[in-house]
């Protein structure tokens, strides 16, 4: 499926309209809520967009964990928004292409991890996709990023992170490979700027990733600001920090990472506050999917084991933590529905950024909601897909099933379907948060009524998800080779011990 297409092709390309209204369920229009103009006499807000990797709620303290505190992390809550409902994607690329793009994995192909420079064959076109640093650059905003990217190869396209709208960059290669150097994101780690890719030795990367973003913070500190700061933290390997180096356990190395995650907020927020611009700034803190299974942790009084690469909501359901000193209430926890789709439109709104009308957006912006103009968002649903590593064949990268299971759901009710487009299960997430017991056979009126409810979702979804678009290059020694024969939709997963689905991870 193309992915510029006009709203009025949109809507009839996804059967959405009045019959779908009338059935009490709609996708958010294409684009809703586009940019308004920011408020006479009131400099348009610095976003701060920060996405831990492999971090769900049980290891934040504001969030409900126990083994474990967040003193700079629930600062930023107590004096801002928590949201409780915000769903990323199971796993790295599906966030990250997400969260860049405002379209779901199943319109961009990137249904399935793909470590570009590892496995190399596809890539991240900047020629088919339009990014949120594309939008609000020609707004006239600063834009920059640092951390973790691996949806592009620096070597092929040195400069990929400027075709993709930032105006300059820190980030970790990826895992090139041939080249062992570029495997290391912590110690020594293996760096892309615009002077190139080099080993820092001695070095701690996230401490330079941080030094970078408050160095531009600093020369940018008069115009606007986007800060796009993907994490590397706390993806393995499970590694010392330079504060915990005696740390020898996997369970106290995972510790020290976390805690490092909040010393680092706490540098951001600090060098904001230095440079005279917080009430100037929105940061937002979330991370592009659930902690890995090895990790257990304690939330609420209840074991969590990580979820990373499930669609159990220990996957999916990511903290969202929104700050802005006179602009985002503070001490406020909504259950406002969101998705990574929302964050395009959401960082043009508030920046008062136009977004093109011919581009298609399936999220839409909750800059009311953060702003406190208004109590929810307009979505009555969330979706979550895109779990395991994509595969490829003759044509290039692909999604490996022709149809990626995924989860859909409201404030109260879920729905898991399979890749025969099979509603799976059922859950009552008020009364069933841990996603035991399945309601598909239930005869209760209320869940009834939220089947055909997603069904009717379900319906209106393209029968088989599109394949990632870009243009074939000349073929590298590192390329992943393709897999004979096609696809196939996977077996039924059982339910594992505590709850949820079991699955690759």
């Amino acid at each position: 499926m193309a992915n510029h297409l006009n709203r009025r092709r949109f809507l009839r390309n996804l059967g959405l309209g009045a019959a779908a209204m009338a059935a009490g369920c709609t996708l958010p229009a294409p684009g809703a809520a586009r940019a308004k103009a920011a408020p006479a006499g009131r400099r348009r807000p610095n976003i701060l967009f920060i996405m831990v990797d492999d971090l769900g709620k049980e290891w934040i303290s504001c969030c409900g964990a126990e083994d474990i505190k967040t003193p700079h992390l629930d600062r930023l809550a107590a004096g801002g928004m928590r949201m409780t409902n915000a769903y990323s994607m199971p796993q790295c690329t599906p966030s990250r292409v997400t969260l860049l793009a405002g379209q779901y994995p199943w319109r961009t192909g990137w249904t399935n991890h793909w470590d570009v420079p590892r496995w190399g064959v596809g890539y991240f076109d900047w020629k088919r996709h339009t990014t949120f640093a594309n939008i609000l650059k020609k707004a006239g905003y600063a834009t920059a990023a640092a951390g973790k990217w691996q949806i592009n190869d620096f070597r092929l396209t040195p400069d990929a992170m400027a075709k993709h709208g930032f105006d300059e960059w820190c980030m970790w290669t990826g895992y090139e490979s041939g080249n062992p150097p570029s495997g290391k994101r912590y110690w020594d780690p293996y760096i892309h700027t615009r002077q190139g890719s080099k080993t820092y030795e001695g070095k701690f990367g996230p401490d330079l990733y941080t030094d970078f973003l408050i160095d531009f913070m600093g020369k940018h500190k008069d115009e606007p600001m986007c800060l796009y700061f993907p994490m590397c933290l706390t993806h393995g390997p499970l590694v010392h920090t330079p504060d915990e180096p005696d740390a020898t356990s996997g369970a106290d190395k995972h510790k020290a990472m976390v805690r490092y995650v909040d010393k680092l907020v706490g540098r951001l927020v600090a060098a904001i506050d230095d440079l005279g611009i917080r009430g100037d700034t929105i940061i937002i803190f979330t991370t592009d999917n659930g902690s890995g299974g090895g990790q257990t942790g304690t939330r609420n009084g209840r074991k969590v084991r990580g979820g990373k690469a499930k669609t159990s909501e220990a996957g999916v359901c990511a903290p969202f933590l929104v700050n802005g000193p006179g602009r985002v209430p503070a001490g406020t926890v909504s259950g406002a529905l969101t998705d990574f789709t929302d964050l395009l439109p959401t960082f043009a709104e508030l920046a008062g950024a136009a977004v093109p009308e011919d581009l298609v957006i399936d999220g839409v912006s909750i800059a009311p909601v953060l702003l406190g103009k208004a109590k929810d968002s307009p979505r009555e649903w969330i979706m979550a897909l895109g779990h395991g590593a994509g595969t490829c064949d003759e044509k290039g990268v692909r999604g490996k099933n022709d149809f990626a299971d995924r989860v859909i759901r409201d404030k109260r009710h879920k729905i898991w379907i399979d890749p025969s487009r099979t509603i799976t299960r059922l859950h009552d997430l008020v009364a069933d948060p841990q996603e035991e017991t399945n309601l598909l056979a239930s005869t209760d009126a209320a869940h009834a009524a939220a089947l055909k409810k997603f069904q009717t979702v379900l319906d209106r979804l393209p029968a088989a998800d599109a394949r990632p678009q870009y243009e074939p290059r000349a073929a590298n020694p590192w390329d992943r080779k393709p897999r004979a024969g096609k696809a196939k939709p996977k077996k039924q997963r059982k339910p594992n011990k505590g709850g949820g689905m079991a699955t690759q991870a």
